[in-house]
């Protein structure tokens, strides 16, 4: 056990070494995200939980909607926002990362009316009316 006991303290030793440099490092990368109550903000969008389509598939899904009014400041790291009707059954509370400031006017934002979600931000599609049928045959069968 005596043996061990100066290996353990060392390797602790080592250990807090590479978390303060690897610290410095990512100290670099990061800025602190702070908004004001009346800001107006972006919120982010996962482009693989389907959350808004817009017409358009894939990579060209918008990554923010918005802009959505800053209510209140829930300690460092969370705000709550003034959603719209649409997204009444969202909880309005969002981390930091997940919020962008926005600078473009109102009028360049886009619109979220006519849109449906779902409680976990899915966007519900609804179809229309099928267009066209195609039936084609594999050469193999």
């Amino acid at each position: 056990i005596r043996k061990t006991d100066p290996m353990d303290k060392l390797a602790r030793i080592y250990l807090k070494e590479v978390v303060t440099r690897h610290k410095t490092y990512a100290d670099i990368k990061r800025k602190p995200i702070e908004f004001q109550v009346g800001d107006k903000v972006m919120l982010k969008v996962s482009p693989w939980k389907g959350f808004v389509r817009f017409g358009k598939r894939g990579k060209l899904n918008p990554r923010y909607v918005g802009p959505f009014k800053v209510l209140e400041e829930i300690g460092k790291v969370a705000y709550k926002l003034e959603l719209p009707e649409e997204l009444s059954r969202v909880h309005n509370t969002f981390y930091v990362s997940n919020l962008k400031k926005c600078h473009a006017d109102e009028p360049l934002a886009i619109p979220l009316d006519g849109l449906h979600f779902d409680d976990k931000l899915h966007f519900i599609e609804e179809p229309v009316e099928i267009i066209d049928r195609e039936v084609k045959r594999l050469k193999r069968s």
